[in-house]
This record gives C-alpha cells, sequence and structure tokens, in this order.
C-alpha cells in the first residue's frame, strides 16, 4: 500500500475513535457506490446523519488539509451522499462535517459546508 494511503487510513481510524468519542454512532466506512463516489465516513448523531471528510497530512506537510475541501470536492461528496440516502432510502436530517488531521492534532469542524441547489 502506498504511503498517502497507509496515512490516509490511519487518519481515519484516529477520526473513528475521536467521533464516536464524542458520541456519534458510526455507520459505516469507505462506503463506495457503483461508480466513483466514495464516503469516508457516515455516522448519526442526534437524529442526523453525518457525512464526514477525512484529510490528513503528515507533519511539516505543506498542504492545508482543509483546502484539500474545496468546491469540486464538495459536489461529489453531495452527489455520492444523495447516492447513499437513495441506497439506503433514507429520511433523516443530513450534515456534512470535515475532520482534519496533521499529525495526532484534530480538528473537527461541524456543518463544513451546506450543498447549493447547484450540487444535485
Amino acid at each position: 500500500m502506498a504511503e498517502h494511503n497507509v496515512t490516509g487510513s490511519q487518519g481515519e481510524d484516529l477520526a473513528v475513535r475521536f467521533l464516536e468519542e464524542k458520541g456519534y454512532q458510526i455507520v459505516c466506512r469507505n462506503w463506495r457506490n457503483r461508480g466513483r463516489k466514495e464516503l469516508d465516513i457516515v455516522a448519526t448523531k442526534d437524529n442526523t446523519l453525518v457525512f464526514v471528510e477525512v484529510k490528513t497530512r503528515r507533519v511539516g506537510s505543506l498542504s492545508n488539509p482543509l483546502a484539500a475541501v474545496n468546491g469540486q470536492k464538495q459536489h461529489r461528496l453531495v452527489l455520492a451522499a444523495n447516492s447513499f440516502i437513495q441506497t439506503h432510502r433514507i429520511d433523516m436530517n443530513v450534515r456534512f462535517d470535515v475532520v482534519a488531521i496533521v499529525g495526532t492534532r484534530i480538528e473537527h469542524i461541524e456543518n463544513a459546508f451546506i450543498p447549493s441547489a447547484t450540487y444535485y
């Protein structure tokens, strides 16, 4: 496995533990539909379905993990979330969060973005 994949997987493991400690129930990890759409973590909390994008960087990395969740990435996340909701016939409030990890520092941004109608 490539080093960036190992870093990403370790980051997702940290994010899951962090979210569980905050009372989130993990529904699934690395969900994919038949296309190329992927969701890192799907969780629930307070009757809300939460789609969590995890971005992990090594200490010393010059790139900001939050900057990687740009408009294009948000669009893909919304499409994947719609697919997940339709596949599982879910009727709940929905929220998009981002967990950014640099080394062992974890930053959780709840409601990181609100999809616009143009994403659908």
